[in-house]
């Protein structure tokens, strides 16, 4: 009786699990990739919205209140939220503004300005 050469059963089944590792791996980097891709996109929305607040604030002709406020703010489509808050400070001629974004209840960047008296 002539024997055939091949793989068993088990070869082929060990293979695959290989395979199926190999693939699974692969796919939980891309997702990631995707998602520090996104994250990215995100905080360089965030950042725009951010910064026109305090551009806002420093080129107000007026010192800023202090206390809290929130405005909306979309770019690129996406809608973000600004909270601003403003602080004194311990010299009474400067004022601390920072500027909070969220994305829904998500918060994604956070900036912080000083802003003096004219």
């Amino acid at each position: 009786m002539k024997r055939t050469r091949g793989f068993t059963l088990v070869e082929v089944l060990v293979a695959l699990g290989i395979v199926a590792i190999a693939l699974t791996a692969g796919l939980q980097a891309t997702a990631a990739l995707t998602r520090h891709a996104q994250r990215q996109s995100d905080v360089l929305l965030a950042q725009i919205c951010a910064e026109n607040e305090l551009i806002k604030s420093r080129l107000s002709k007026q010192m800023p209140d202090v206390g809290d406020s929130r405005v909306g703010c979309e770019q690129a489509g996406q809608a973000f939220s600004v909270a601003v808050a403003v602080r004194p400070t311990p010299n009474p001629n400067f004022r601390r503004v920072d500027a909070q974004v969220f994305s829904g209840d998500e918060p994604v960047l956070r900036l912080s300005t000083v802003v003096g008296r004219y």
